[in-house]
């Protein structure tokens, strides 16, 4: 239990930290950062629930004004702003992919965490995103969609760095690979 709950506080921070890289806002008001590596890597070590937990937690302190998020932004106006969609999909797309990391158990690694990545972290983040997107900016679905297509480069890359990282760490201390214990 307590080891649950220090990986849990440790994976926020992840998020967190991810955050100080500087971000890059494009035109419609969404910034392109390095916190959905966090959110990847929420699912891909710890698994479908404590990293969404993790995820969760990281959203709390966010809402309570802490400035957590890249740039330094932090409070409830954030949930009513273009990316709300994104915040409010981080924790189903953690959830999402420690699920399939946590089932997928044949395979390398590398590659299923990967997959996972780009099937939460992605497919499943940007269906909330979009909505969010279209609610906030006045915009059709496939109009809030055609503005996705910047993140998508960058997001593939992440969900790769999250595989090689997750099974660099199973080869280097595979207990702390919970998703996979």
């Amino acid at each position: 239990m307590e080891r649950n709950v220090a990986m849990i506080a440790l994976f926020a921070a992840l998020i967190a930290a991810l955050g100080l890289i500087p971000k890059i806002t494009l035109a419609f008001g969404v910034p392109v950062t390095a916190q959905s590596l966090g959110v990847m890597l929420c699912g891909t070590v710890l698994g479908a629930r404590r990293g969404a937990l993790a995820v969760l937690l990281f959203l709390v302190l966010v809402a309570l004004g802490l400035p957590l998020l890249s740039g330094g932004r932090g409070g409830l106006g954030l949930f009513t702003s273009p990316s709300a969609g994104f915040l409010f999909g981080f924790p189903v797309a953690a959830f999402v992919t420690g699920l399939i990391v946590e089932k997928w158990r044949n395979g390398p690694l590398t590659i299923v965490a990967g997959v996972a990545s780009v099937i939460g972290g992605i497919v499943v983040l940007y269906i909330f995103g979009i909505v969010g997107m279209a609610v906030t900016l006045g915009k059709t679905i496939p109009e809030a969609t055609a503005l996705t297509t910047a993140f998508i480069p960058g997001d593939l890359l992440k969900a790769a760095i999250a595989g090689m990282v997750t099974s660099a760490l199973a080869k280097a201390r595979p207990q702390s690979v919970l998703s996979r214990a």
